[in-house]
């Protein structure tokens, strides 16, 4: 199956899982390959779609939200998977909370499944109001992506995808 991985990231972690996931994907036999939502125009020749992006103030990016409104419809023709990326709630509860209005996106996306993956802050990469919100809110520094949970989700995707191919075929 071609298979799309679409991600929004700013600093490129969001960017980073979505490089695992195809990685994932073409172990298992599909043609996947990673682009940014100002990359896609249609999803012709798509057979299946993931979406991630990172999430600043609780939502997608903006770019994201551009992508699943303009390409809704197209969307739900497809089997989709969306994840998010972020920091929200990692010090309190060493795991990163579901964003409250980006469940808003994703469901006019109809994923089949949907995840939330911790992030990660490198304050070397951000701008000098960016490294003032982080210090106001008391993000914390670090890389907290589980890797093997992001594997794992991926060749669940790909375990799904080659049912769908069967169940096709």
């Amino acid at each position: 199956m071609r298979i799309l991985v679409i991600t929004a990231s700013k600093h490129h972690a969001t960017d980073e899982i979505g490089d695992a996931i195809v990685t994932e994907l073409r172990a298992s036999g599909h043609e996947a390959r990673r682009v940014a939502p100002a990359d896609v125009r249609d999803l012709d020749g798509v057979d299946a779609v993931v979406l991630g992006s990172a999430v600043y103030m609780t939502q997608w990016m903006e770019s994201m939200r551009g992508l699943v409104a303009r390409l809704g419809g197209e969307l739900r023709k497809r089997p989709v998977w969306a994840f998010s990326c972020g920091l929200a709630g990692v010090t309190a509860t060493g795991r990163v909370q579901d964003p409250a209005r980006a469940s808003t996106v994703v469901r006019q996306a109809d994923p089949i499944d949907y995840r939330t993956f911790a992030g990660r802050l490198d304050p070397s990469v951000l701008a000098l109001r960016e490294r003032s919100v982080i210090r106001l809110s008391g993000a914390p520094e670090g890389d907290y992506r589980d890797w093997e949970e992001i594997r794992s989700w991926a060749r669940g995707i790909a375990s799904e995808l080659q049912t769908h191919l069967a169940e096709a075929g």
